[in-house]
């Protein structure tokens, strides 16, 4: 099974020959997130029926992780220099790497929804927060969080429960809305990104014992 991206079939490797720039709403997308937000995108691999375009027979996660020979796209790039480099792999996934600018906490997407409800009538700073087509919602958090995280558990008397959470740091990717991740369907925004939780992400401790105490409460 092959796949049509970057102007070859069963991969996604580089278009060669004329180049055509389109400014799509992907290219639009990873604009704001570049000149916007400061966060740098990287092309993503997508899939078909659990098989990767990456061309890796292989792959252990089919649609979900960028493009090794695809550059990253910087922080601060605008929608010329973006529009640009997508057009050297048409159809590509936006990817966010974890750990620079921000890092997630994630939870089942039915947990992550009623935590977010909790914590925004708390008036308690928040992040953005997506949710991914298999069930999961990611938590903006300010960068260090994952390696943190455990500590914070257990000064929070949280470290012996059994909690669907988990933290993504330095060298870890997210799919970015809008696109699709694993042939399952698209990320979505539960709560978009705005200039100051964006560039300005809250630190994990003051959301954590929320997040934690709606995990244990809610069923596997």
């Amino acid at each position: 099974m092959g796949f049509t991206i970057g102007g070859t079939r069963g991969t996604d490797r580089p278009r060669t020959g004329s180049r055509r720039r389109g400014r799509t709403s992907d290219c639009t997308a990873v604009a704001e997130y570049t000149g916007l937000w400061g966060w740098a995108a990287a092309p993503g691999a997508r899939a078909l029926d659990g098989v990767c375009s990456c061309g890796s027979a292989d792959c252990t996660a089919p649609g979900a992780h960028p493009l090794g020979f695809a550059p990253e796209v910087p922080a601060g790039a605008t929608l010329d220099e973006v529009a640009d480099a997508w057009a050297e792999f048409p159809g590509a996934a936006v990817m966010l790497p974890v750990g620079r600018a921000f890092d997630v906490i994630e939870m089942a997407e039915a947990a992550g929804r009623r935590a977010l409800v909790r914590l925004e009538r708390m008036g308690l700073p928040l992040g953005p927060v997506a949710v991914t087509p298999d069930g999961r919602a990611q938590f903006f958090v300010a960068p260090g969080a994952a390696t943190e995280l455990p500590r914070l558990l257990y000064r929070m008397g949280w470290d012996d429960a059994d909690l669907d959470l988990h933290g993504l740091g330095r060298g870890a990717h997210i799919t970015a809305p809008p696109s699709d991740r694993g042939g399952l369907g698209p990320v979505r925004w539960l709560r978009a990104p705005a200039l100051d939780s964006a560039t300005n992400p809250p630190q994990a401790r003051l959301l954590l014992g929320t997040l934690a105490y709606v995990a244990h409460r809610s069923p596997a």
